[in-house]
């Protein structure tokens, strides 16, 4: 089942944020640090957000996912055209649940979700180094929007 964050879901969550962000350290540790993303009482706070809402997978009474969504309506933009996009800040399923569809499944909802909103699109950034989440997002249909490039100096 997926539906939004409850409070008594953060002690999963905060699990997850640490497999994420391990994910990334792993993939790129002169970027990140071994850290979490949100602290507690941020997700406390983020949990009440109806217009950035986080949606979790359960089952069993267990979090399994989580997918963070944040609104990020342009309008009046000197250069942009007005749109509704609904951005996913993050996307995690537990290391021992991967490869059971459940990821697909928290993109789908929150899909129907932006559609049902009446947003644009749906965006989301991943890393390029991060070949797993590259290929995850590659077949759900996802397309390149932007490519940011880097050249380290040291």
């Amino acid at each position: 089942m997926i539906r939004k964050a409850l409070e008594c879901d953060i002690d999963k969550i905060i699990d997850l944020l640490h497999q994420v962000c391990l994910v990334h350290h792993d993939v790129r540790p002169d970027y990140f640090k071994n850290s979490i993303k949100y602290k507690k009482e941020e997700l406390k706070e983020k949990i009440k957000d109806d217009l950035n809402p986080i949606f979790v997978y359960v089952k069993n009474n267990i979090v399994l996912g989580y997918i963070f969504c944040i609104d990020e309506t342009i309008k009046d933009h000197r250069l942009l055209t007005d749109r509704k996009t609904l951005y996913i800040d993050d996307l995690c399923v537990d290391k021992d649940t991967r490869g059971m569809g459940i990821g697909k499944k928290l993109y789908e909802y929150v899909k129907a979700y932006a559609k049902e909103k009446g947003y644009y699109n749906v965006t989301l950034n991943v890393w390029a180094d991060n070949k797993n989440a590259m290929a995850f997002y590659e077949a759900l249909g996802l397309k390149p929007l932007k490519c940011y490039m880097e050249e380290i100096l040291n």
